[in-house]
């Protein structure tokens, strides 16, 4: 971390972002796990800084109640009206001075926008080290981008470099308009200096606002030095206006990160339709196999091997685990446990060590022993299995009475045949078996065979008397003449 802790950042999220024609705040959408100002203020919180403050506004309640569930330190400050930017941060700093923090005057003071999710720390370090390195009263965030058109081109001193203005595209001259380095909309200021200009800013404008760039010309007529820090890389300052640039954005994230897994060690087969949340964590030499999205809080261990066609969120896969075709909540995969094809882990699911959850298996609250499988077409909810027992095809655990769920417990070692179905609460022991067919209503003793079915009997000739002249009558007659020897 850098020496150059800011005072303060101000984070702005007031505005309501009507190109997204949608009922949830620009700021409150999300990508990559993360909501717009999530990324935003998760960038801001590497500067450390001394204060942390999002200007809301629209909505401001659920914009609010965000913020304190993803950053309870925060302050927010309220724009009543959208009077701007420059009434914006004017409203951030009046939230810090009135709520009794010490007022950033004479520290730099960082402002953001709250649309801009690909915005890295280390872009806004960079930032505010180049301001305090050159002395400038402010310093603007820039980019050098293949195509400036629509944005304010940066006109410098030729001399020394400082900013002499911000020229907006319909402003701009045919030379201006060459200029291929633009304003991002993200500054850091003399904070004593940024108080006083934001007081001085005029609302003669055809929008009748505040402009933060206004402090700009008001700092650089007063003889301060206006300087400027170019990002690194010129998609950082992309803003989100509506739901293509969202799109775009997610795309160029989720690139960031699965470059970042690659380079870490993790074999990602096809990365253009892998897709991950900025929370997900690897180890080395993990496979991610095509079509897998990986969410929240899910962790893959070294030698995992997840995918094709997995979704997992919040999931745990131990080392050189099996995971495919599988959707996955809040579950934990032991270590070389096979799951899959078509595997539903509901939360609560903890399969051991070498255990297997198979093909259209689904499972919930359950805790699978070591080795311990269950391979076809099951269903098992609120249930413990011991190790290297063997749960039969087709069997269900039938846990909820209408009212309330129960628990059934297998040991281990046992073997339960297919069709069955385990009534909780009930408690199959160790090394017991259950034959197939069979409904489990009582406890199984250890070592015991259970058997629950009512006794066969053939009705001879049913199909003769009761389906005359159909296909099955036919053919019965036809195999009782072959059996017969054609008499």
């Amino acid at each position: 971390m850098s020496a150059n802790r800011p005072a303060a950042v101000v984070v702005l999220a007031a505005g309501e972002g009507t190109r997204m024609k949608s009922a949830t705040p620009k700021v409150l959408h999300s990508l990559c796990g993360r909501s717009l100002v999530g990324h935003v203020v998760a960038a801001s919180r590497e500067l450390d800084p001394e204060h942390l403050v999002v200007v809301v506004g629209h909505a401001r309640e659920q914009v609010s109640a965000h913020l304190a569930e993803i950053d309870p330190a925060a302050r927010t400050a309220v724009q009543h009206e959208q009077n701007g930017t420059g009434h914006a941060v004017r409203m951030g700093l009046e939230e810090l001075a009135g709520g009794g923090d010490a007022a950033p005057a004479g520290g730099t003071v960082v402002v953001v926008c709250g649309d801009t999710p690909l915005l890295t720390g280390e872009t806004l370090q960079r930032l505010s080290d180049v301001h305090s390195a050159d002395g400038n009263a402010v310093t603007v965030l820039t980019a050098e981008v293949p195509d400036s058109t629509g944005y304010g081109r940066i006109v410098r001193d030729p001399a020394d470099g400082a900013v002499t203005a911000i020229v907006e595209h319909k402003d701009a001259t045919e030379a201006q308009r060459a200029i291929t380095e633009i304003n991002s909309g993200v500054f850091a200021f003399d904070g004593a200096l940024l108080s006083d200009a934001l007081g001085k800013v005029r609302t003669d404008n055809s929008q009748g606002e505040e402009y933060l760039t206004d402090v700009l010309g008001i700092l650089r007529e007063a003889g301060h030095r206006v300087g400027a820090a170019v990002a690194a890389d010129h998609r950082e300052i992309l803003g989100i206006n509506n739901r293509v640039q969202l799109s775009e954005a997610r795309r160029l994230l989720n690139e960031r990160l699965l470059r970042g897994a690659m380079l870490s060690g993790v074999t990602v087969v096809d990365p253009a339709s892998t897709w991950v949340d900025v929370s997900v964590t690897f180890e080395p030499d993990v496979v991610v196999h095509p079509g897998t999205q990986l969410h929240g809080a899910t962790h893959l261990a070294a030698g995992a091997e997840v995918g094709p066609g997995c979704t997992l969120t919040d999931t745990v896969v131990g080392e050189g685990a099996r995971v495919i075709n599988t959707v996955a909540d809040g579950a934990r995969v032991g270590a070389e446990a096979n799951v899959g094809p078509y595997a539903y882990l509901r939360p609560g699911t903890r399969l051991g060590r070498k255990a297997k959850a198979g093909t259209y298996v689904e499972m919930k609250n359950a805790e699978i022993g070591e080795g311990a499988k269950v391979p076809h077409l099951s269903y098992v909810g609120d249930a413990t299995i011991g190790e290297y027992t063997n749960i039969g095809a087709a069997s269900v655990f039938v846990n909820y009475d209408g009212e309330h769920k129960h628990h059934t417990t297998v040991g281990s070692h046992c073997r339960t045949g297919s069709d069955n179905m385990f009534v909780a609460p009930v408690t199959v022991g160790d090394g017991a078996y259950t034959a197939a067919g069979s409904v489990i209503t009582k406890d199984v003793p250890p070592g015991a065979l259970a058997v629950a079915r009512g006794q066969q009997r053939n009705i001879e000739g049913w199909v003769a008397r009761k389906r005359p002249g159909s296909a099955a009558a036919q053919a019965a007659s036809a195999a009782r003449k072959e059996t017969d020897g054609g008499q």
